[in-house]
């Protein structure tokens, strides 16, 4: 049964710090609010726990809508060719298709995620695995990411993260 065949759940609440908590080998402790499955398809949530230096690749979402609020920190965009610096409360944006990547400026930073439709949710359960309670985030590893990218549909990486790497 794939997501968009998956009956929705009737009705979600999570608070804060609950939901399953995943460490994502890009280098992020995902904690997930409502799956595609939860959502019938149409989204997926979840907020990320970030470190100073934390970057993505250059990539896009083919089929899905991608927005991020930050709750905490600074982030460095790059969306579309430009970079801006998006701060607490403020939102990116990034329609299916247009090429982004971001950088953690802050010391941390904590921000929802938004994918729209949730097509996308299979490559960030392959590119993480779960974390128990008390657990720490492991070893960042861009490969698993790009072998969970090439296997997976929703996720298009074009290239090395945009920004200036130390």
């Amino acid at each position: 049964m794939t997501v968009a065949e998956a009956p929705m759940t009737p009705s979600l609440i999570r608070q804060e710090g609950e939901g399953e908590r995943r460490w994502f080998f890009g280098g992020a402790v995902f904690i997930m609010k409502a799956s595609a499955e939860e959502t019938g398809g149409a989204f997926l949530l979840w907020e990320a726990v970030m470190e100073r230096g934390k970057v993505t690749p250059l990539h896009t979402h083919p089929d899905s809508d991608e927005t991020f609020y930050l709750l905490e920190g600074e982030i460095l965009v790059h969306l579309d060719g430009a970079e801006h610096t998006v701060g607490v409360g403020g939102v990116m944006f990034a329609a299916r298709g247009v090429p982004h990547a971001f950088k953690v400026l802050s010391p941390s930073a904590r921000m929802l995620t938004l994918a729209t439709p949730g097509c996308c949710e299979q490559f960030y359960l392959d590119a993480s695995v779960p974390l128990a309670p008390g657990e720490s985030a492991g070893e960042v590893d861009f490969a698993k990411v790009h072998a969970s990218a090439a296997k997976n549909s929703g996720i298009e990486i074009l290239g090395p993260p945009p920004f200036p790497m130390p």
